[in-house]
């Protein structure tokens, strides 16, 4: 990784599902730079191509044309180990399910990922669930907690290591207006006292105030945030 690059470029990135007639484009002809440290939310009605979003930018679908750029890293160069090492390193996810491994605690849950990959900076699991307000339910698995916490030991857990690029998906979906605010005040502090460059799909307008900028996606165009022309959900 390139300390000094963008954490993410997207170059020209085009998504296409299908083939011949029944061909739909997720994304066109995207463009997106962000910097270390730089929290960005993405808005636009379901079905916009926010989700194809955040897969071609964490490594998890190849674009059908573009580059796709990484800590300078351009992604069409990698084999998949090479691909699952970057995924494993230097980014996190924030799934708007939570996906927790279901035999482990809320605490193991965050200690899992810490046994993996480069070592460095990290965060301490315990520290980290009290800041999202989890530490009474440290010992608790999935099945014992609500949607709302499931959420938040997710958040926890993608930022234990670190990351230095974050991709989150709805991560207020299943939260009172309260906890929302925190949650992604949270998420705000991690990207500007730590440099995790951040990409957040939300369809909660009310936390956008978080963020350095909002861009709107709209039938797979990604452009500047226009409030009166982007349908909540």
């Amino acid at each position: 990784m390139n300390a000094t690059a963008p954490s993410l470029v997207l170059d020209s990135v085009t998504l296409v599902h299908g083939d011949g007639d029944e061909t739909v484009t997720a994304l066109g002809d995207v463009h997106l730079t962000l910097r270390p440290g730089e929290f960005v939310a993405v808005v636009g009605p379901s079905g916009s191509g926010k989700s194809s979003l955040l897969a071609v930018a964490g490594a998890l679908v190849a674009p059908t044309s573009g580059s796709v750029r990484i800590g300078g890293v351009d992604l069409a160069g990698l084999n998949a180990r090479r691909l699952t090492r970057l995924r494993r390193d230097h980014l996190g996810f924030v799934f708007q399910s939570g996906n927790l491994v279901p035999a482990l605690t809320a605490v193991d849950q965050l200690r899992l990922p810490l046994t993996f990959g480069k070592g460095g900076d990290r965060r301490d699991p315990a520290t980290l669930l009290a800041e999202v307000g989890m530490s009474h339910r440290a010992d608790r698995r999935p099945h014992q907690l609500s949607g709302g916490e499931r959420q938040r030991v997710g958040i926890a857990r993608a930022l234990v290591t670190r990351p230095g690029l974050l991709l989150v998906d709805e991560p207020t979906a299943a939260l009172d207006s309260q906890r929302s605010q925190e949650i992604v005040g949270l998420l705000a502090r991690e990207a500007h006292e730590h440099g995790v460059a951040t990409v957040m799909v939300t369809h909660d307008h009310d936390v956008l105030h978080h963020c350095d900028r909002v861009l709107s996606m709209i039938d797979g165009i990604l452009s500047e945030y226009a409030p009166q022309t982007v349908p909540i959900r």
